[in-house]
């Protein structure tokens, strides 16, 4: 597994390349609350959509036309909530969450056996599942939602498995990172969200 994984990262495209570094920089970016991550992850699902349609995943492919369209929303949002600091991070009660969840299961195995049955997708129902779990959680990140960040955690898992299976071990590589930069994000947001709060109730 160890040197499939050295081969597939030598043998990384280009494009793969720079999809994987704006991914980075979109994560980093979005952790400091800048509008600019937007510009940075719109490419990169741009390019990172080509790739997911060359590697059979359908599912994957949509997602990341999604987020270049959500890329134009949230530099649209966070640009009318000014400056960093003034983006004030919130939080969802579990109900809306529940919900949520029920509806982006229910979502994902209507898509998964559609695919199952009429495509040649990989693997329709972790394809599907990680779609429709991301298309929420996008949101969530340009309503900057303390939450995103753990759904984030979950979904990336899932993902390092998923292109490392199709053979985008960079990409897999990628994903492995984000968690990571998901749980830093998490503890930054809750510093501000705690504070924020601390600053309210004075």
């Amino acid at each position: 597994m160890i040197d499939a994984l050295l081969a597939g990262v030598r043998a990384i495209s280009l494009a793969e390349a720079i999809s994987v570094l704006l991914g980075l920089a979109y994560l980093l970016l979005a952790v400091r609350r800048s509008r600019w991550c937007w510009l940075a992850g719109g490419v990169s699902s741009a390019i990172l959509g080509y790739l997911s349609v060359r590697a059979r995943l359908p599912m994957q492919a949509a997602l990341q036309i999604y987020y270049v369209a959500m890329s134009v929303y949230g530099f649209r949002h966070w640009s009318r909530t000014g400056a960093e600091s003034e983006r004030a991070v919130t939080t969802w009660p579990l109900s809306h969450h529940l919900a949520a969840c029920a509806a982006v299961l229910v979502a994902s195995v209507i898509s998964a056996h559609w695919l199952a049955r009429e495509t040649q997708a990989a693997w329709p129902y972790l394809d599907s599942l990680t779609t429709w779990g991301s298309l929420f959680t996008t949101w969530l990140v340009a309503r900057v939602k303390l939450e995103n960040w753990a759904y984030w955690v979950v979904i990336d898992a899932v993902l390092v498995f998923l292109f490392a299976a199709q053979g985008l071990y960079f990409v897999a590589l990628l994903n492995a990172l984000y968690v990571l930069i998901a749980i830093a994000g998490f503890m930054s947001w809750r510093k501000s969200y705690r504070a924020s709060r601390v600053q309210a109730a004075s």
